[in-house]
């Protein structure tokens, strides 16, 4: 049943930050294509971001200069393998990781299900270097 008092829709909205922000094709960050990618908040030296990832889908062998990567497991299992050290971390639900600056690292789905993941990136100046595998 519709309320009375609903707005009707307006046809010149325009979108909001998320929704611009919001992108399922694009490549960015270094060329490489993921099924989601939203950004939540961005700042100069910091910014928030979900990302989604199929099975087969990752995000390639990178470093940063100045950020740390935290990451926030939300829907899992993920891996986050790092060299200098060398590890892999396995992210399941709730579960979080922080990647020092200077740290090359890979993150990809460990399940058939994909997973999806908050990545906050700072503080500092933002840069994607990636690294041969």
């Amino acid at each position: 049943m519709k309320q009375q008092n609903q707005a009707p829709e307006d046809a010149n909205r325009k979108p909001s930050v998320a929704e611009t922000k919001n992108d399922t094709t694009s490549k960015t960050d270094g060329e490489y294509s993921i099924k989601r990618r939203e950004t939540l908040a961005e700042v100069p030296g910091l910014r928030v971001r979900l990302l989604t990832l199929l099975e087969g889908q990752n995000v390639p062998w990178h470093y940063h200069n100045e950020i740390t990567d935290t990451f926030f497991c939300r829907r899992g299992p993920m891996h986050i393998l790092t060299r200098s050290p060398d590890a892999t971390h396995s992210l399941y639900d709730g579960d979080m990781l922080a990647v020092s600056p200077g740290t090359p690292h890979f993150v990809e789905a460990s399940s058939a299900a994909g997973c999806d993941f908050m990545i906050i990136q700072g503080v500092g100046k933002y840069d994607y270097v990636p690294v041969k595998d």
